[in-house]
């Protein structure tokens, strides 16, 4: 028993419901869509005619395993924040030393060019 093809929506069609969206950005568009598949994914839950790869998806959305891997790609955005920091430190600590260094060679008489 497969699914009943739906007949391709007219050019109008299209175009109404491109109007119905509210999103200014394309971000906004896109966050739009994604709740309206969430809500038609929700409706075929409800009314058991949901696909089988639909029930996995949220099977898999709501394990365990999926949780940790959020966390643990939430903790590795976190750490590469923290590194791109500790290099803006680093470069400034090191550019901080470069001008000690001349001002030293200044106060000493030393030429930059010797």
């Amino acid at each position: 028993m497969g699914r009943r093809k739906k007949e391709p929506d007219s050019p109008t069609d299209q175009e109404q419901f491109k109007s119905q969206l509210t999103g200014t950005s394309a971000e906004a568009i896109e966050n739009e869509m994604i709740a309206l598949a969430y809500k038609e994914v929700e409706y075929r839950i409800r009314n058991h005619t949901a696909s089988s790869q639909e029930l996995v998806h949220f099977l898999r959305m709501g394990s365990e395993k999926e949780r940790l891997e959020r966390e643990k790609l939430g903790v590795d955005i976190q750490l590469q924040s923290v590194k791109a920091s500790s290099i803006e430190s680093a470069r400034q600590t090191d550019e901080a030393y470069e001008r000690v260094i001349a001002a030293m060679k200044l106060y000493q008489g030393i030429d930059e060019e010797e």
